[in-house]
């Protein structure tokens, strides 16, 4: 560590590596509600946030567990697809709420290609919710699961120890396209009926 009488140290949750702060000044400033996207190796959170001088507000949030829980969702919760469909329902949650516009807050992650975050952000946009991104930013043949499909094809016999999980909860790989559309249609059953939580 630096020092001498012209070192300053940096804020905690900055050492911490949790707040980019110039970001969240500029993030705040615009007024509008945050979609805070947040993924691990195995799960997907996405919430709409307001913020206040007396902190941040949660208005909306979706937790990729619910997918399993809610919707019947048999394949991993922290791939691409179930990444779109959290953020799907979180716009779902959002919109009972009277959310009509957002913008993107993905901390201190890259913004990479394909990720996990611009995955979730697709469908938060594909639900309705008006937010400003980057077209190349999303990889549509990995939010269907079509990649993973593929995958499988060319592992052969070695996909049932790769995809053990998949084949325990009941869900062949290769059909991973057409489970995913199957629980997006429920996810927008949930938004027609008006009775996202």
């Amino acid at each position: 560590m630096a020092h001498g009488p012209r070192y300053r140290v940096p804020t905690r949750r900055r050492r911490e590596g949790k707040t980019d702060y110039q970001a969240r000044k500029a993030l705040v400033l615009s007024g509008k509600p945050r979609l805070v996207v947040r993924s691990s190796l195995r799960h997907i959170v996405a919430q709409v946030v307001t913020a206040k001088p007396e902190g941040d507000i949660v208005v909306a949030s979706a937790h990729s567990k619910e997918l399993q829980t809610r919707f019947g969702w048999k394949a991993s919760t922290g791939n691409a697809s179930s990444a779109y469909l959290t953020g799907l329902l979180c716009a779902v949650k959002a919109k009972s709420k009277g959310v009509e516009e957002a913008i993107l807050d993905i901390g201190l992650a890259a913004p990479t290609k394909g990720s996990n975050v611009f995955a979730a952000l697709n469908g938060f946009v594909d639900g309705g919710i008006s937010v400003p991104y980057d077209e190349e930013k999303i990889v549509k043949e990995r939010v269907t699961g079509a990649n993973i499909a593929e995958y499988v094809k060319k592992l052969g016999d070695a996909a049932a120890t790769r995809f053990s999980q998949y084949y325990a909860r009941g869900l062949s790989p290769e059909k991973l396209p057409e489970h995913f559309e199957e629980v997006k249609s429920r996810i927008l059953e949930l938004q027609k009926s008006g009775g996202a939580e």
